[in-house]
């Protein structure tokens, strides 16, 4: 199911749905120019979130995009474990739902 190819479908989703798709992309670009965060941390937080989500789309884009913005695979490690430590924090606070 996971091709890359796949994201040259983005064209015809913005045909086939304009607005919204024009408000994705406007809304997306928007998020990840340089403010206040860097792009390079901006990046790496999209990998971490990626990572939770387990998007391989945004897990490929988001790694070369840190890559780009400067980020080393030091930094790509340490926001991987940080992903883990989330994520497994997420199962430990929801599995208290399980105990009386």
């Amino acid at each position: 199911m996971y091709d890359m190819k796949n994201l040259t479908k983005f064209k015809k989703l913005g045909e086939l749905a304009p607005e919204g798709f024009k408000g994705f992309v406007a809304f997306d670009e928007a998020v990840f120019r340089d403010g206040a965060i860097p792009i390079k941390y901006k990046e790496l937080m999209a990998v971490a979130v990626a990572l939770t989500t387990q998007c391989p789309y945004c897990i490929e884009v988001h790694t070369q995009k840190a890559k780009k913005a400067g980020a080393t695979e030091q930094e790509l490690a340490e926001a991987t474990l940080v992903a883990a430590a989330l994520r497994a924090g997420g199962a430990m606070t929801h599995g208290t739902h399980t105990l009386a």
